[in-house]
């Protein structure tokens, strides 16, 4: 809009008084005085300025509707007493500023006529005072349905109706939705019964059906929380596992609705279509299995919905690839090369001519495959498994063994002279099989008897040497180990009388596979797995080459594994579970790694007694007292939003001070109750 058009809409005053020095205006009048002989009043009431946003509005209501409510000024006079021939704004110094602003970005000119209305007789700070005071600004209904007026009978979008408003776009969107809101909300908003956050929160949808049966199933009760989560139920959140993976966009482009939350920062939103989400992520995640099968050999492949059924397969690890020493010798070369490149670069980063050398070097890397890898023999009888992940990024888990296909898997040397039978004596301990008679020099076999004489003699200068050689010791515990965690065909077939149970966790507690400790032990048992042999009977021979460091390392990884301190009243260990509160204490355990307190996780599992026990060790007992009166679920779900970040964890999962002495947990399972607050054998993450 030029500044002439804008001046146009400004008519002159008829019988404007002159503002000649011979002639001034007399108290009312209506003259019209250049914006710059405008000057703001030094007794104007309004100490603190107007924000930016006030007069970026009033500069654009007056670039498209000029200025509809003219100025109050009075007259500046010099020292003598004489008009200077500038006028000082009483009233509407927030107009006087919004033509500035127009005038600076050369909207309209620095001399752009203006009507004013001369006052000569009232006191300037009092009419002033007067302005400020004694109006009463628009009830934000009557706001919002003025704008949806406009939208509705003028056509005006978000962006013309901002323009004209001097607000943003995202505003007006928020005002229209406001607007539309069904009118017995409307109603109860003007009355006061609904807050405008509660109006907002029945605002996340436009249905007004929808708004009045919640409305009236709500009654009194009506948090904000509660009101969203109505509106919403059925509904999957943007930021779900299963939208973050499948992609909002993508979702939408198959027809998905959304249903935008306009009174948010982030501007999420609900998908509306649940059912289309789920055959999306499984399609997904089924075309990444096919493609992992088909570009790495797989035997099969297929997607899962839980770790359960990873977890029921066996599995073989890959192995250190073979070179020739040709490619070794190009792959060190180029290694080194990119060492020294990226060590050379300046403060102002490479130069481009050795970045475009990296990514040349980068990609002969790649040519020659991965340092590990599996086998073909290995992905003839395995597969690769494709699940969704807690932070919606697909997980692959390779070199999965199905039962038809273990037989073949890491199978006992029948010829294997130490092989043991998996018969069962009575009291429940594997017995060793009858030994065959060995071949004497003489035509008589030696008796069964004195074999087992012999080498009973033979065992006891055994546990001598390995008693005296401690390296060997830690040799023969790790083999033992490994043999049971990373070749469950071979178990226990090893003279050391050392059994270790691995028990799945993911039918106990569902996605516990997938927490941030799950993933860690599943990486560290791959980096192991990817390091020790194919075959069982190669093992030992591996292990004696490794340093006494590194099996202690594969010590603690198969020995973690092993560990099971889980509560099961049909499975009463006090014993067992009192070591694994010392254990706790002992390697400083603390579960506000892995474990957050959440509705799903917690709080919609226990006694409201217990979320608000909680919410008090977190924050305050007037917190909790706070939303004593919710229903269960809308306690669960603010119970989560007032622990967040707080470290709270509930006493089960604590762990006990070096200073206390740990009692054995009660073997009914139950989680003990938390200490007073003065004992602190107990602490929180967070302190």
């Amino acid at each position: 809009m030029t500044a002439q058009s804008t001046q146009a809409r400004i008519p002159a005053a008829a019988g404007a008084a002159a503002t000649g020095a011979d002639q001034e205006p007399v108290h009312g009048a209506e003259i019209v005085v250049p914006l710059n002989r405008l000057k703001a009043s030094p007794k104007n009431a309004r100490k603190v300025p107007h924000s930016a946003a006030t007069i970026e509005a009033f500069a654009a209501s007056i670039k498209v509707k000029g200025v509809l409510q003219p100025p109050v000024v009075e007259i500046e006079r010099g020292e003598d007493g004489t008009a200077t021939g500038n006028y000082l704004v009483t009233i509407g110094e927030g107009r006087r500023q919004g033509l500035r602003l127009l005038a600076k970005r050369k909207q309209i000119k620095r001399t752009h006529p203006v009507k004013v209305v001369v006052d000569t007789e009232n006191d300037a700070h009092e009419i002033s005072l007067d302005e400020n005071t004694t109006r009463e600004a628009m009830h934000p209904a009557d706001q919002f349905e003025a704008f949806k007026r406009l939208a509705d009978e003028k056509g005006y979008g978000a962006e013309e109706i901002g323009a004209r408003f001097g607000v943003t776009a995202t505003v007006v969107r928020q005002r229209l939705r406001l607007g539309a809101a069904a009118p017995e909300l409307m109603a109860a908003y003007r009355e006061g019964a609904l807050a405008l956050d509660q109006l907002m929160a029945f605002c996340v949808s436009g249905d007004q059906d929808r708004q009045r049966q919640v409305f009236e199933q709500l009654g009194e009760y009506r948090p904000v929380h509660a009101i969203r989560r109505a509106m919403t139920e059925a509904k999957v959140r943007a930021d779900d596992r299963r939208a973050v993976f499948v992609g909002v966009e993508a979702y939408e482009a198959e027809g998905g609705s959304v249903l935008r939350d306009l009174f948010t920062e982030d501007g999420g939103g609900w998908l509306e279509d649940p059912a289309l989400l789920d055959r999306m992520v499984g399609d997904k995640l089924t075309a990444l299995a096919d493609e992992a099968r088909q570009r790495e050999d797989w035997k099969w492949a297929e997607a899962a919905s839980d770790y359960v059924a990873v977890n029921a397969l066996g599995r073989v690890y890959p192995v250190e690839v073979v070179r020739s020493e040709d490619d070794a010798a190009q792959i060190a070369a180029l290694s080194e090369e990119y060492d020294a490149l990226v060590s050379e670069a300046g403060p102002e980063g490479l130069t481009p001519e050795a970045d475009a050398r990296l990514e040349e070097i980068d990609k002969a890397l790649q040519a020659f495959g991965p340092d590990f890898d599996y086998p073909a023999e290995v992905k003839a009888r395995a597969g690769v498994m494709v699940l969704l992940g807690h932070d919606g990024l697909a997980r692959f888990e390779r070199g999965l063994v199905r039962a038809e296909d273990a037989v073949s898997d890491r199978a006992p040397d029948p010829d294997a002279p130490e092989s043991w039978s998996e018969a069962e004596t009575q009291d429940g301990e594997t017995a060793p099989p009858a030994p065959e008679a060995e071949a004497d020099e003489g035509p008589a076999p030696l008796s069964e008897r004195l074999v087992i004489d012999l080498t009973a003699h033979r065992t006891m200068g055994l546990r001598d040497a390995v008693q005296a050689d401690e390296n060997i010791a830690l040799t023969v515990v790790v083999h033992a180990l490994a043999l049971q965690v990373f070749y469950p065909a071979w178990g226990t077939w090893t003279p050391l009388q050392l059994r270790l149970g691995v028990t799945g966790l993911e039918r106990l507690a569902p996605g516990v596979s997938d927490s941030p400790a799950g993933r860690r032990v599943a990486d560290r048992l791959e980096a192991w797995g990817a390091r020790l042999p194919e075959e069982a009977r190669d093992l030992w021979a591996v292990l004696m080459t490794v340093p006494p460091s590194d099996l202690l390392d594969l010590m603690a990884c198969c020995a973690g594994v092993g560990l099971y301190a889980v509560r099961d009243p049909h499975d009463r260990k006090p014993d067992a579970l009192a070591h694994a509160e010392t254990l706790a204490t002992a390697t400083g355990l603390d579960m506000t790694g892995t474990w957050t307190a959440t509705a799903a996780s917690y709080f919609s599992r226990v006694s409201k007694a217990r979320v608000l026990e909680a919410v008090t060790e977190a924050t305050t007992p007037e917190e909790a007292g706070r939303i004593a009166g919710f229903k269960k679920g809308d306690m669960a779900d603010a119970a989560e939003r007032l622990v967040e970040g707080k470290g709270w964890l509930p006493s089960v999962l604590r762990t006990v001070s070096d200073a206390a002495e740990p009692e054995a947990p009660e073997p009914e399972g139950e989680a003990t109750e938390p200490p007073a607050a003065d004992d602190d054998a107990y602490r929180f993450a967070a302190e």
